[in-house]
């Protein structure tokens, strides 16, 4: 199935092509090829916008993520028609992103890919809201990126490192 990627924002330019691999590669990983997801590459302002009207926090952030489907964490959703082969859409605040990435010196397409993988579990219902949670979806995280690491030869952490 597909990755429908579109750049929202014009603040800094995404390389698209690594961005689509490493996402269809992560959700391989997750065993969720068959479903579709779309991934928005957002600026400052529409991730304010989303983060205040979906989380109540009016200020950006690195990813928001809106599943499709409802599934307890680890679960695959249990399509009952085509239409239904969806994940949902995760909205990457790139512009956010970079700046981080300039304070702290990491590379910003590696970034980009763990803050999609991050995304992606979300959509498969992990959370971290409790240290149980964290824990659940840290190590699908560390399984997913070592995935990654494997066929790309990079050395990606999750972002949910040292939360709890």
């Amino acid at each position: 199935m597909s990755v429908a990627l579109r750049n929202a924002q014009r603040a800094v330019p995404v390389r698209r092509a690594p961005l689509r691999r490493a996402v269809c590669v992560l959700r391989a990983a997750l065993g969720a090829s068959r479903f579709d997801v779309g991934l928005v590459c957002a600026g400052n302002g529409l991730m304010r916008r989303l983060n205040g009207a979906y989380r109540q926090r009016s200020e950006p952030t690195d990813v928001l993520s809106f599943p499709f489907h409802q599934v307890a964490a680890g679960e695959l959703p249990r399509p009952r028609c085509r239409d239904e082969y969806n994940l949902g859409d995760i909205f990457l605040g790139v512009e956010y992103i970079h700046q981080q990435c300039r304070a702290t010196g990491e590379d910003f397409d590696s970034v980009l890919a763990v803050t999609a993988a991050h995304g992606l579990c979300h959509l498969l219902g992990y959370q971290h809201n409790t240290k149980h949670e964290w824990q659940q979806m840290y190590q699908k995280e560390v399984e997913i990126l070592e995935y990654l690491n494997r066929l790309t030869g990079a050395s990606l952490r999750p972002l949910t490192a040292g939360l709890f």
